[in-house]
This record gives C-alpha cells, structure tokens and sequence, in this order.
C-alpha cells in the first residue's frame, strides 16, 4: 500500500441499518423498540456505518459484513469473527468478517444519509486507520464479552479506528436523532491502548 503522494483522506458513511435487506431492517427495529421501550425513550432510526480511506491514488473501504454478503474474490477480508454466539461461528451463517477492500465498494452507498462525510483530510491519519484494521479486536458480533456496556459490531470497528487514528470523535455523530448501536464499545475498548495513536475525544 505504498504511495508516492502526500495526499490522504477519511470518508464515513452513515447507512440506515437494513437497507441492504429485509431481515436486517425488521430485527433491527425490533431490537429498537425493544431498547426504547427499556429506557422510556421514542425509538430512533438506527445505523450501520463504513469507511472510505484514500491514500495517495489509492482508495480503500472498509467495513464489518457477514460473511456471506459479498461473494468476491479479493475483497480485503483481513479478520473474521463469530455473530450472536461464539460456538456457532464455525458456520459460514454465523461468521462476519473485517474487510479493508482496494477499489471496493460499499453495497447500499447510495442510501448513506448526506453522502460520504469527509472526517479526515490528512496522510498519516488516512495511514494509520489503514494499519490498525489488521489488529481489530474479532469479538463476537452482538456481544459485549469486553465488557462495555454495549454490543460489539459494525459501528464499534468504525469508532475504534477513527479513535486510535486521532480522529476528533466529539465531532462525529449519526444523522439527526439516529442512534449507532456498538459505537460507544468502540470508543470503550480505544481507550484501554496503553499507547493510542493519537487523542480520543468524545
């Protein structure tokens, strides 16, 4: 991933959860009302998120998918983990994986809330989400076995590259009154490097 240019940036990608299938978006939904109804609060749209990373001339996504989802050859798979419970990760049903895919693509891209939003323009801090995602913590999916408070999944990789890679994550929200369920384990498990990459704000 060498590059000759000093040119760098991070792009997230806001996505409504469930826009890339049914049984997503219902379960997931319910997994709000559920929440809502737990906290005495109005259910709020919920949201997965991604990352787009260039580097110079090149360009990287990233992103925490099912297995399944995508049945590419070459598309940057650099960890998988177990989804719900971990004794059923063996099944390719129950496995997502951490891609961090060159010329990839983000399947429901054209539902992202405002577009691609730029969080980043600057090399080494593009560099440095791109060398964390191989040392990503592989919890299982759904879970909170790093004791968090909060479910591991997509929203947790994406805060816990931009914390470690200095981005300003007080700056950074869902759309409107949206919720990212899994973000704050994010920021949670960032936290406890002893030596972060740079600051992490909430």
């Amino acid at each position: 991933m060498s590059t000759g240019s000093t040119h760098g940036a991070v792009d997230l990608y806001w996505l409504p959860l469930g826009e890339g299938g049914q049984c997503v978006r219902w379960s997931g939904k319910a997994f709000e009302l559920m929440a809502a109804r737990y906290s005495h609060r109005t259910p709020r749209p919920l949201f997965h998120s991604a990352l787009e990373v260039f580097l110079g001339d090149e360009r990287f996504v990233i992103e925490m998918a099912p297995v399944w989802s995508v049945d590419e050859v070459g598309r940057g798979v650099v960890c998988e983990g177990p989804v719900g419970i971990a004794a059923l990760g063996r099944s390719r049903l129950f496995r997502y994986e951490v891609r961090c895919w060159a010329d990839g693509t983000i399947p429901d891209a054209s539902q992202a809330i405002g577009g691609p939003n730029r969080v980043s323009k600057d090399h080494a801090m593009a560099r440095r989400v791109l060398d964390l995602v191989p040392v990503f913590p592989n919890a299982t999916w759904g879970r909170d076995e790093l004791a968090t408070g909060e479910m591991w999944n997509s929203n947790s990789l994406t805060a816990w590259l931009l914390a470690l890679s200095g981005h300003r994550m007080d700056a950074i929200s869902p759309p409107g009154l949206g919720r990212a369920p899994g973000w704050n384990a994010g920021l949670a498990v960032a936290r406890r490097r002893e030596r972060p990459m740079g600051p992490i704000r909430e």
